[in-house]
This record gives structure tokens, C-alpha cells and sequence, in this order.
């Protein structure tokens, strides 16, 4: 006899499961970030923000934890059941840096809306007013009396802003290269070259002396290099005039004054 429910034949198919998301980078870069923003967080919370099993996102937690990019967060509050000590994860430091080097493309696509919006004329504009804002706050550690010392000193601020900028003299001696190992904003720059336009212009204003960028990062080059002309000592200001000599020309008589 048949039994309601049952297919005929006797074989009882058990229902489906419910398909797990593949292991994409996607889905483990948005556990990573909501372990950053959330954390100390474990699995159970992490499913039920992002709408996935405890059991895949305790699979990508093993990825990244295996990866360095998470740490275990020790608790005695429970994650399932009573008692049993929760597994809760917070982001290491290489973690915190994966997600800022995502800034990148978010930038780009900010400047292609802004030059789709309204030309590349407002990148410019865009481009300028960001290097300005460095001029700003940087003219007040740039003071040297001469070129050399000014770049110098500009060095030391971009090298602390994590440029890993070095001044290097050139043969000669009359110009020096200011090189920057590291670019932040390399990737957007490769796209949107008025962002290092800006900053030479930036840099020709801070050391004034009229500079030009020979490399960039951006453009494929080893390090951003900027030829800076170093002026000779004393050219910087003008040579005193001589006074005139009193005494007469050779072979002229000395004129005399008449009333």
C-alpha cells in the first residue's frame, strides 16, 4: 500500500540541500571586512549578517586565519552552546592593510564618474586642490635657506608620509634628484596622470625652483624621480653691481667743471 507522501517504488529522495556560495574572493573579502568593522566577531554572528551557514563562513575564517589576516580573540562567552568558549576573531594588522589597498579602486571609479560628469578639466581641478592642501600644511617644514636644503626637507616630510623619498645629488652639481620609492595613490595615478602633474607643480612651489619628473611609479618607472636645478652658491641673488671707478678712462684728460 502506498503511503501518502511517499513516491511510488519505495526510494525516499531526501530534500535538497541548500547550496553553499563557492569559496569566491568576493565573499571571503566581505567576511574580512565585517571582521574589521565587527570584531571580536565569531561565525554564527558573521552568517547571519551576510546571509550565509555558520559552516561556510567558518571555512573562509580558516582562509584568512591560515592567511594572517584574522586572529583568534579568546572569550568565555559562548558561540553555540553553553559553557563552550567562543571562537571570535578580530583583524591583524596585515588584515586592516588588505582592506585599505581596496581604497584604490574606489577612487577610480570616483574620478571616472567626476571626469564623465563634468571633464577632465575637474580632475584637474580635483588634482589641484588636493596638492594645494599639502602645500598648506607642508610650507611650514620647508624653510631652508637654499634649494638643496628645501628639498631636503621636503624629503623628510613626504619620507614620513610613507613616500619613501630620498634626495640624491646628480654629477655636476647643479641639480639634485628627489626620488619617491612609494606612491599611495600609484594605481590611480596610472589612470589619472594630473595627480602627479599637480604634485610637480606642488613641489616647484615648495622648493621654488622650477622642477620636472623625469619617472614615475605610475608610469611603470622603479620610483618617482624629480630633477630639481640646485643654483650655484650666491646665484640665488644678484652679484652687487661694481661702484663706479673715479678715475678717468685711460687716454682721457679729466674733464673739467666749469660754473
Amino acid at each position: 500500500m502506498a503511503v501518502p507522501g511517499m513516491p511510488t517504488g519505495g526510494v525516499v529522495h531526501a530534500p535538497a540541500r541548500t547550496r553553499e556560495p563557492e569559496a569566491d574572493v568576493s565573499t571571503r573579502d566581505r567576511v574580512l571586512n565585517h571582521v574589521i568593522a565587527d570584531g571580536p566577531v565569531g561565525a554564527v554572528a558573521l552568517a547571519a549578517t551576510l546571509g550565509l551557514t555558520p559552516a561556510g563562513v567558518r571555512r573562509h575564517l580558516a582562509q584568512l586565519e591560515g592567511e594572517g589576516l584574522i586572529s583568534e580573540h579568546r572569550t568565555a562567552l559562548a558561540d553555540g552552546g553553553r559553557g563552550r568558549p567562543a571562537r571570535l576573531f578580530v583583524a591583524t594588522s596585515r588584515g586592516q592593510s588588505e582592506l585599505a589597498a581596496a581604497y584604490p579602486d574606489l577612487a577610480v571609479q570616483a574620478l571616472r564618474f567626476l571626469r564623465e560628469a563634468a571633464g577632465d578639466a575637474a580632475v584637474e581641478r580635483f588634482a589641484r586642490a588636493r596638492t594645494a592642501e599639502f602645500t598648506r600644511r607642508t610650507a611650514g617644514s620647508v624653510t631652508a635657506d637654499d634649494v638643496e636644503g628645501r628639498a631636503r626637507q621636503l624629503a623628510q616630510v613626504l619620507a614620513g608620509e610613507g613616500y619613501a623619498a630620498s634626495v640624491r645629488p646628480v654629477p655636476g652639481g647643479f641639480a639634485l634628484q628627489l626620488c619617491q620609492g612609494h606612491c599611495p595613490v600609484q594605481d590611480v595615478a596610472a589612470e589619472f596622470p594630473q595627480l602627479c602633474e599637480a604634485e610637480a607643480e606642488a613641489f616647484s612651489e615648495l622648493l621654488g625652483s622650477h622642477v620636472q619628473r623625469l619617472a614615475t611609479l605610475a608610469g611603470g618607472g622603479h620610483a618617482c624621480t624629480t630633477n630639481v636645478p640646485v643654483h650655484p652658491p650666491g646665484a640665488d641673488a644678484p652679484s652687487p653691481r661694481p661702484a663706479p671707478d673715479p678715475r678717468p678712462a685711460p687716454g682721457r684728460a679729466p674733464t673739467e667743471r666749469t660754473t
